[in-house]
């Protein structure tokens, strides 16, 4: 009897533990083909490639601002280079953004969640 509660006690925690995953959270295919994870860290969220050439680097770092909106820093793992980003979720689409020069230049990328 114990055993059973017990159980059911830890899958309730599993499901609600599910259900209040931020947006954010999970696993995204890139636009170039690589699969990156993201998963809180530190108090936000760190991104880290899964697969391909870079896998196991982890590329950035963000804060939840409120209403699916994320602000931190991105690398491009090819070159190094870190960007001032923004991201933003809707549904199964994450809108990536990374900026130098204060927001002058920026690249944007759409990544589809897995």
């Amino acid at each position: 009897m114990f055993r059973k509660l017990s159980l059911a006690v830890a899958a309730t925690a599993m499901m609600a533990g599910a259900a209040l995953a931020d947006p954010i959270e999970g696993n995204w295919k890139t636009e170039a083909g690589s699969t990156a994870a993201i998963a809180t860290c530190g108090g936000g969220f760190c991104i880290t490639l899964k697969d391909g050439k870079h896998a196991g680097k982890q590329i950035g770092t963000f804060n939840a601002d409120g209403g699916n909106a994320y602000s931190g820093k991105i690398t491009d793992p090819a070159t190094d280079k870190t960007y001032t980003g923004k991201a933003s979720v809707a549904g199964s689409n994450l809108k990536m953004k990374g900026c130098v020069l204060g927001g002058l230049i920026c690249k944007s990328q759409n990544w589809t969640k897995l």
